[in-house]
């Protein structure tokens, strides 16, 4: 009976979603025009027109709302709670006996219907739209025929050659530069009367900056009436295959969906890869609600408290101050994580306990 919505909950609740949603629409339209101009140095390269930015920065929308989103809210809630306290109307409804704890909790339940919004954006259009953004601007920059479908890996053409991978990833080399690797590589030959003349199987298929080559291979030769097969420890592959096209075409770990990112640790796993990019991100999505209400909750007590102590500008600059301070701790354990290797489930809890521990120890000493 004590947590069911009343008038007041209904009032502070739609004054924060205001105020979130039009901090959101500032930074979001920010975040989109340096985005836009950011891409102008790019224009002209391959077939890539004004038009090519404007639809690569329109897909990627949900994504760059996905990631402000829990800035927005926590600005958002304090400049909400900083109206009422500005017109005296927190000042009001504790008079009326509400706790500081009740107000917390009204915020908290508005903000979690937005939350709700962005976990399911962030797990299927956030995604979709920057898979697409990204094989747009690839595709023209690069003047390839290149693809990447969801379900199936990187798709590229060369000549009567198809490649196929299922992931991908650049990695240092022994000589101190970098390298392309794909795994699961398939390649299908088409003949010139147009059938499939050879199907090439490569566990991996690695370019080291000087040219590629294939290892584990198993190549099928298909003759009309026949059919032969040859295996390969490792082979030279002579493509002119761009590998900086298609390590662009490659899906990165922080524009997976959870289901997808799970699927490719499982993957590494197995075949003894380093998936610890890819748990870092799989666990930052299940974390994601939990740490944006820590965060604003965090962030709720210095929005309380009497005008006379400082004024909504410095409560504003502390609860933003709190916010960076909870963004750089979460960013240090993570970082703590991958290096030692432990737990990241442990690494992205911590934060928000300790930041509530904190933010609960100054709001019991707040009065007013």
């Amino acid at each position: 009976m004590m947590l069911r919505p009343r008038l007041h909950d209904l009032y502070i609740g739609r004054t924060v979603l205001l105020t979130v949603l039009a901090t959101w629409a500032v930074l979001l339209g920010l975040d989109v025009v340096l985005a836009l101009s950011g891409e102008f140095e790019e224009l002209g390269k391959g077939s890539y027109s004004i038009g090519h930015a404007i639809a690569w920065v329109a897909y990627t929308v949900p994504r760059r709302a996905y990631t402000l989103f829990p800035m927005a809210a926590v600005i958002g809630s304090l400049m909400g709670l900083g109206q009422l306290a500005a017109t005296s109307e927190l000042t009001a409804l504790r008079a009326l006996g509400l706790s500081r704890r009740r107000l917390a909790l009204s915020v908290a339940i508005a903000l979690s219907l937005l939350t709700a919004l962005m976990v399911v954006s962030g797990e299927t259009v956030g995604p979709w739209g920057q898979a697409r953004a990204d094989l747009l601007r690839n595709s023209a920059r690069a003047n390839t025929d290149l693809t990447m479908a969801r379900y199936s890996g990187l798709w590229a053409r060369e000549g009567d050659t198809f490649l196929n991978a299922q992931s991908g990833e650049e990695r240092l080399s022994a000589t101190g530069g970098s390298e392309l690797v794909l795994n699961q590589v398939r390649l299908y030959r088409l003949g010139s009367d147009g059938q499939l003349a050879e199907v090439t199987y490569a566990e991996t298929a690695r370019h080291d900056g000087q040219g590629w080559s294939l290892h584990q291979v198993r190549r099928d030769l298909l003759g009309e009436r026949s059919a032969s097969r040859e295996v390969i420890d490792q082979q030279a592959w002579d493509s002119q295959l761009d590998p900086t096209a298609l390590a662009a075409g490659l899906a990165r770990p922080r524009n997976l969906s959870a289901a997808e990112l799970r699927s490719s640790i499982e993957y590494r796993k197995r075949n003894g890869l380093d998936a610890r990019d890819y748990e870092d991100n799989y666990w930052s999505r299940w974390f994601y609600p939990i740490n944006v209400l820590a965060l604003c909750l965090a962030a709720v007590p210095f929005a309380f408290g009497s005008l006379r102590s400082g004024g909504m500008g410095k409560r504003l600059f502390l609860g933003i101050l709190f916010a960076l301070g909870f963004w750089l701790l979460q960013m240090f354990f993570g970082r703590m994580a991958g290096a030692l290797r432990f737990d990241y489930r442990i690494a992205y809890a911590l934060p928000p306990i300790v930041m509530l521990a904190i933010s609960g120890f100054i709001f019991r000493r707040k009065v007013g």
